[in-house]
Formats: C-alpha cells, sequence, structure tokens
C-alpha cells in the first residue's frame, strides 16, 4: 500500500469520524435533552406571560367599568350640575332670584285675572318653582340633542387626525377649535383639565357628567380602556362613530313612526278643555255648575284625576327608549 493510500484511507477515517461524532455527541453529552428541558419550562412560561398579560388588560378593563358604572349611580344631581348641563354659568343666588321675580309676576297676574287671594299662592308656586326648574330642565335637553347631533362629527375628526399620526391631545385640540358648540366647550374643557395634570380618561370620562348620554359614556370607556391597556383607537372611535349614527338613525325613524300617536294624544288630551271654553261661551249658567257646586267640584276632581293617568298611559306608551 504506497503513501498515498494511506492518506486517503485516514482522511476518510477522520471524515467518518467527524460525522459520527457531529451526530452522536449530543446525544452522547445530553444537549437534545438539556435544549428540550429549556424548551420545556420556556414555553409554559411565555404561555404563562401571555396569559398573565390578557388576564391584567381584563382586569384593567373591568375596573374602569366598574369606576364609570358607579359614577353613574351616583347621588341626585344638585343645582349647579344642572346649571353645567344647561351649559349655564348662574349661581344659586341668581337662580333663586329670578325664581322669586317669575313666581311673583305669576302670582299678580293670576290674582288680577281671578280676583282670587288663593290665585297669590298658586301662582307663586308655579312661576316660582315649576316653571323655573321645567325651564331649566328643558335647556338641558336641548344641548343634549345639539351635542349628538355633533358628536359623530367630531369622534370622526378624532379617528382622521389618529390615522394620519397625530396624538389623541392634538385630535382633541383640534376638536376644540373646530367643532361645533356644545362639542367644542365639552372639548375645550377636557383640553383644560389635561393642563391641570387629569389623565385623559377621567378628563373625558368628566363629559358623562355633564352629557348623560349611552354615547358618550361609550366614548369614555373607549378612551379610559385604551389609555390603560392600549389597542387600535382610530379602529375602535370609526366603530363607535358609526354606532352612534345608527343610534340615532334609528332613534329619528321610531319617532317619526309614534308621531301619529303623539299627535293623537295631543287632539284628546286637548278635547275636554276646548269643549269646555266652547259650553262656557255658549250657556255659562249651564256649564258654570261644575265650578260652583260641591258635587261639580267632585265630578271636576274625578274627571281631572281620570284624565291625568290616561295622559301618563299615552305617554308611556308613545315614548321609547332607544
Amino acid at each position: 500500500m504506497d503513501t498515498r493510500q494511506i492518506i486517503i484511507a485516514v482522511l476518510a477515517t477522520l471524515g467518518a469520524g467527524g460525522l459520527a461524532f457531529a451526530f452522536l455527541e449530543p446525544l452522547l453529552s445530553g444537549a437534545n435533552r438539556a435544549e428540550k428541558r429549556q424548551a420545556a419550562l420556556i414555553e409554559p412560561r411565555a404561555k404563562r406571560r401571555a396569559a398573565e398579560d390578557t388576564s391584567t388588560r381584563k382586569r384593567q378593563i373591568s375596573e374602569s367599568l366598574k369606576e364609570l358604572e358607579a359614577r353613574k349611580s351616583s347621588k341626585e344631581l344638585t343645582l349647579e350640575q344642572r346649571f353645567e348641563r344647561a351649559g349655564l354659568d348662574w349661581t344659586r343666588q341668581k337662580f333663586f332670584t329670578m325664581s322669586a321675580v317669575g313666581g311673583g309676576i305669576v302670582a299678580l297676574l293670576l290674582f288680577v285675572l281671578t280676583g282670587q287671594p288663593v290665585s297669590l299662592i298658586g301662582g307663586g308656586v308655579i312661576g316660582g318653582l315649576v316653571i323655573p326648574r321645567w325651564l331649566l330642565n328643558r335647556m338641558c335637553k336641548t344641548r343634549t340633542k345639539k351635542f349628538l347631533e355633533e358628536f359623530p362629527n367630531a369622534i370622526e375628526a378624532i379617528v382622521r387626525g389618529i390615522r394620519s399620526g397625530l396624538p389623541l391631545n392634538d385630535c382633541f385640540r383640534l376638536v376644540a377649535n373646530e367643532a361645533k358648540e356644545p362639542v367644542r366647550s365639552e372639548f375645550r374643557t377636557v383640553i383644560e383639565a389635561q393642563t391641570m395634570g387629569i389623565s385623559v380618561g377621567e378628563a373625558t370620562a368628566r363629559i358623562y357628567e355633564r352629557i348623560p348620554t349611552q354615547e358618550v359614556n361609550f366614548f369614555s370607556i373607549v378612551i379610559q380602556i385604551q389609555s390603560k391597556s392600549g389597542g387600535n383607537l382610530g379602529e375602535i372611535l370609526h366603530n363607535l362613530s358609526k354606532v352612534i349614527r345608527d343610534r340615532k338613525k334609528l332613534r329619528d325613524k321610531v319617532g317619526a313612526m309614534s308621531m301619529e300617536a303623539k299627535s293623537s294624544a295631543a287632539i284628546i288630551g286637548a278635547l275636554p278643555f276646548i269643549v269646555g271654553t266652547l259650553v262656557y261661551f255658549g250657556s255659562p249658567d249651564y256649564i258654570s255648575l261644575l265650578w260652583t257646586t260641591t258635587t261639580g267640584k267632585m265630578a271636576m276632581g274625578a274627571a281631572a284625576f281620570i284624565m291625568f293617568v290616561g295622559t301618563m298611559v299615552m305617554r308611556a306608551m308613545i315614548n321609547f327608549e332607544v
């Protein structure tokens, strides 16, 4: 055997030995078993970490919802909170002064028309207690209605700003400068609250205290959850805008469908007064027995009670919550 063949045989032996060592060394040294043990330890740890992140996110969402529900079920509104909902900067003294003036005017008018001293008390109660609070509640409802008409446009402006790369605070500032009232003033209040150190979630949650609607509640929940646990805020707000618009369409549709029933209820409720007035002009001695005799007064009281019950029943039948 010459030298070349010996060299080839040695090289072949070394190569075969190297291949055998490469395949058998992990088995002999236990490296594969170590890798499997590490994988067995790392994989459950990763799953456990993902589960912990999911549970933390759920807990944060649950805490946000509980806070909002607790705020929603707060005690009765104060007079200052009613002023905020109506968009007024009044004080208690100004409201009570105007109520007293209104009560005095109504009392004097009733006294002049009837000539009865009792009308002074009735007019004072109606003009000083009933009418001011009714007007205040009416102003709150009107402001809430205007807010809901403009609110979807404000949300879409925020969505466009987020998708174009603007921060959420800049989107709020854009709405506070460009939107119509009362959305502009509400978002300006959010910006001012943030400058005072209040978080964006807490600042948006305070909108619900002034505009107590489900749409604002949804918006504050989305902002609070996103600020704590993250998420695609642009997509969520876009879906919320669609939901708000669909709710408005459904509310308008229900209002149109129930308008006939409301008109019928108004006509039926006005008929006794119209007929009584016409009968009084035709034969006053005949109808005056209703308030000049004891039996007539009892009949008028019973009729007023029955009419009040019927009006409340019709109101419950034609008013729908959407």
